[in-house]
């Protein structure tokens, strides 16, 4: 019997996953891709790919992770078998410039960014922008690496210090500084190349207001504005209705690079102008702002990954049947 097969290294993301499996009655497996062996002589078993894989491996001592799911599906692929979140998706994932590049090619915005590797290289691209910049790094997650700087002179001191923090692939990211009028960026859900919700997050929590010139970004999501919040409200909120232009162009970016899963992150400047800054085809989900809503994205997943199984064991028997006839 065929399944869905579960790519991964972080199982606490996969709880919320494995409870709608199990919700739904759908048989699901799970391939820890930590480390391992492929044998490439061997064809892999019949069913659903879904490829979860993340760019903070590294963080949970997975190094190699990405580049050992890279191995694993071009072997799925080279079968034929159904991966949702592809090869192209999993080269998105772990490139913030693959994904710049591509999201251009959408008429979707990105802030202005140069690429760096190697210390005086980035201060030479600092000197290239106007005003405040921000440092992260191309194969990130979590907010690896992201700072806030206001001087030139206070980038050189923390590249030429002990606290410097080198990408895993060696790429730091010199990007625009965008300045919000309010702390928040919006993350837009997709499952199955279709949108699901967008989600308010307050980043308010996750800039640390120092005097510095150079300032700690904490927090997964930037940039990120710098005003304080009124008055308390959920970190996460489902925004209803949200019916924006931009929704057509990310589907449209999605649907021609192998993603079907995927979050994408966006900021307003006070221009009132869009910068998507982030592509996450390994999404997760809020619990408390998707239950004020009712909308789940794991149950969205696992519903959408068992019509493709259901897809997948209908065309197999057809084969079956019209083999039978021949």
């Amino acid at each position: 019997m065929s399944k869905i097969y579960v790519i991964h290294e972080n199982s606490a993301w996969v709880e919320p996953l494995q409870a709608a499996f199990r919700e739904l009655a759908l048989p699901y497996e799970e391939w820890f891709l930590d480390e391992g062996k492929l044998d490439l002589s061997v064809p892999p078993p019949e069913g659903v790919f879904y490829n979860r894989m993340s760019a903070s491996s590294h963080t949970r001592d997975h190094r190699f992770a990405p580049e050992y799911t890279a191995a694993v599906l071009s072997w799925l692929e080279a079968h034929g078998r159904r991966v949702v979140n592809n090869s192209r998706a999993l080269q998105l994932e772990i490139s913030k410039v693959a994904q710049y590049v591509a999201l251009q090619n959408y008429e979707v915005k990105t802030p202005l960014t140069i690429a760096a590797v190697g210390k005086q290289h980035i201060i030479e691209a600092a000197r290239q922008m106007t005003g405040s910049f921000i440092t992260k790094h191309n194969r990130a997650g979590k907010g690896l690496g992201v700072k806030l700087f206001h001087h030139i002179d206070a980038l050189q001191d923390y590249v030429n210090s002990v606290q410097f923090e080198p990408s895993v692939d060696g790429i730091t990211l010199i990007q625009q500084y965008i300045r919000a009028p309010q702390p928040f960026i919006t993350r837009v859900e997709f499952v199955g190349g279709q949108f699901l919700y967008a989600v308010r997050v307050d980043t308010s929590l996750g800039f640390e207001l120092c005097p510095a010139d150079v300032c700690q970004i904490g927090d997964a999501f930037c940039p990120v504005g710098e005003t304080a919040p009124e008055a308390p409200a959920p970190r996460f909120q489902i925004i209803e209705n949200f019916n924006h232009p931009v929704i057509q162009h990310y589907q449209r970016f999605i649907a021609n690079n192998g993603i079907e899963i995927a979050g994408i992150e966006f900021i307003v400047d006070e221009a009132g102008e869009i910068y998507t800054y982030d592509v996450n085809t390994n999404t997760n989900y809020n619990s408390d702002a998707e239950a004020a809503v009712g909308l789940y994205g794991m149950r969205a997943i696992a519903r959408y990954l068992g019509q493709q199984l259901h897809e997948l064991d209908v065309g197999r028997k057809n084969v079956r049947r019209f083999a039978a006839i021949a």
